[in-house]
């Protein structure tokens, strides 16, 4: 996946063809990178004793099989110059392409749900990482779920990079009770979402990679530690990382509320917004209460050694 990434950067400068306005080689490098980020962290994980080890090893395994089939699928379509996902022509690759997604992406979340509950109900390391590790395959479960959501926005009818119809059975941005956002219109830079309308990919992608964002966190906590005094007790890290899964698990939820709405991320309305500042006042409070609850801090205060 990783030279996937470098193959499709090299070929956005060399190759002109363009799908809804993007280098057509723009989606397998954005899934070159986040198979590798996501690989690369199953892979860290599985590598930890515990119980159940050969059966997490298979389902890594097949995570990795998987992707490698359904992300080849996608380099195809890019070669051919047109779309990989919800692409209803009838040639023969696509038909075959298409099998292959509707058989392959149901495996790919299923080897990372078992993965996720074999490991979410033991120890594998400290108990702050731990947690991260819980929390975050929770939540991804959760994100790549959201992928399914992204086949009721509605069909679309667009061009591939010669210039041939191509109806598409679905699409990544919708505005809600309306007609579908044509995918491709008013995109970021980049990521391409929509500023046009609501887009699934935004809460997908969030979902997806809490998991490195929480071991992150639980890795800089343990490395504060010894130069912040509070931060010292295991208890009180294990707390912190609750905190804040709970915390992006609320993000992810506002995003998902936002684009079922038909809402660019770009555009918060004051609901959007009000939700938002909840979300930051109960992670804020629970920081507070979790400093307030510090053994340590309590020992300082009294003017205990």
């Amino acid at each position: 996946m990783a030279a996937l990434a470098v193959f499709s950067l090299c070929a956005t400068t060399f190759d002109d063809r363009l799908l809804l306005g993007e280098s057509v080689w723009l989606k397998p490098l954005k899934f070159g990178i986040a198979m590798a980020l996501y690989c690369g962290t199953l892979a860290w994980l599985v590598s930890f004793p515990h119980r159940g080890q050969r059966l997490t090893w298979w389902m890594g395994t097949v995570f990795a099989a998987t992707s490698v089939v359904d992300v080849g699928f996608i380099v195809v379509q890019a070669a051919r110059g047109t779309f990989s996902h919800f692409n209803t022509q009838h040639d023969a690759v696509n038909t075959i392409g298409q099998w292959v997604f509707m058989t392959g992406v149901p495996g790919l979340f299923l080897a990372n749900l078992v993965i996720a509950v074999t490991l979410s109900w033991q120890r594998v390391t400290d108990r702050p990482t731990s947690l991260a590790i819980r929390a975050g395959l929770g939540i991804a479960v959760f994100g790549m779920a959201l992928g399914y959501t992204m086949g009721f926005s509605g069909e679309q009818q667009t061009t591939d990079a010669y210039g041939h119809p191509v109806r598409l059975g679905a699409g990544h941005t919708f505005i809600s009770g309306q007609p579908a956002v044509r995918d491709g219109l008013d995109g970021m830079p980049v990521t391409h979402w929509s500023t046009a309308g609501g887009d699934m990919r935004i809460a997908h992608f969030a979902g997806l990679h809490g998991i490195q964002l929480l071991i992150v966190a639980a890795i800089v906590l343990a490395r504060l530690a010894p130069s912040v005094p509070w931060l010292r007790p295991e208890r009180t890290r294990t707390r912190l990382i609750g905190v804040l899964a709970l915390a992006y698990t609320g993000l992810v939820a506002l995003l998902l509320w936002q684009a079922l709405r038909g809402q660019a991320v770009t555009h918060p309305d004051r609901e959007t917004l009000t939700a938002l500042s909840l979300v930051a006042a109960i992670t804020a409070l629970g920081i507070g209460t979790v400093y307030a609850l510090n053994p340590r801090r309590r020992q300082v205060a009294a003017g205990k050694p």
